[in-house]
């Protein structure tokens, strides 16, 4: 009997007392409970999570964030169809006489596609640096007025031009502009109050809820101001510029032809 069990179980007087002991302690203690969490939200909570990153950049809510209405709309840097100027101005002679010093044009996307210091002509003898940010530094390096000035008439040739009281850039660049292709904020008649113009700063502050012009004043933060001005009311102030257009036909027709003059006699 005894040989025959012996048989049945070879392997079992060569089993290691290290094994047998540890067989025997599981069999006793049974398999371990899973750790569980006794908060059932904080283990789902753990368990979204842990299947993806938390976003540390997520955009902000819509309430209680403002976004700059001058910035950008999008990256198209190309030349549209309507652009904005703006322009700052340096002293020379005796201080009193007005130099380009800088120009800046963008297109309607607000986007700069042209934006350079300018070296006066004439000797600079007052920067005017509270209100034009322009600093000596800024005109060692500037580019030739009569190259700035070329560059801007082959920018605004053709196009809408925006921009705000564009008569005195007019005369700093010593260019002109068809007066049809003009949109001057400082003269369109819903901006006027008791039919006087306003600061470019005012009309920010009223229809766009933006202050500009805090100090130094920024020539791309200028431009940007009067192309918003003037996309916020493009239907209005287009049908209106049209109107003046016919009105100014039909006057000139109206307009009786003169008639050439007899030459003097001859005795």
């Amino acid at each position: 009997m005894m040989g025959t069990q012996l048989k049945k179980n070879p392997n079992q007087s060569q089993l290691n007392p290290n094994w047998a002991n540890l067989q025997q302690r599981l069999k006793s203690h049974g398999p371990k409970p899973s750790r569980r969490s006794n908060d059932p939200e904080s283990e789902s909570t753990k368990s979204i999570l842990g299947k993806r990153k938390e976003r540390s950049n997520a955009e902000p809510s819509d309430s209680g964030v403002c976004t700059n209405p001058l910035n950008p709309v999008n990256g198209d840097f190309s030349i549209t169809d309507a652009v904005a100027m703006d322009c700052e101005m340096v002293g020379v002679g005796q201080g009193n006489k007005s130099a380009l010093g800088r120009v800046t044009v963008i297109n309607k996307w607000g986007n700069v596609i042209y934006d350079e210091f300018v070296r006066p002509v004439e000797h600079v003898v007052d920067f005017r640096t509270q209100i034009s940010g322009i600093r000596p530094r800024d005109l060692k390096k500037a580019k030739d007025f009569r190259i700035v000035q070329k560059r801007v008439a082959e920018l605004i040739k053709g196009r809408i031009l925006v921009g705000h009281a564009l008569r005195n850039d007019f005369k700093a660049l010593l260019l002109s502009h068809p007066k049809k292709d003009v949109r001057d904020t400082s003269e369109y008649q819903p901006f006027l109050r008791e039919g006087y113009k306003r600061a470019l700063r005012h009309l920010a502050a009223e229809f766009l809820n933006v202050e500009i012009q805090n100090g130094e004043h920024c020539p791309i933060e200028d431009a940007r101001a009067a192309m918003l001005l003037y996309q916020k009311n493009r239907r209005q102030w287009e049908k209106q510029a049209k109107d003046q257009r016919r009105l100014k036909q039909k006057r000139e027709k109206r307009k009786p032809k003169e008639k050439p003059r007899d030459g003097p006699l001859e005795s």
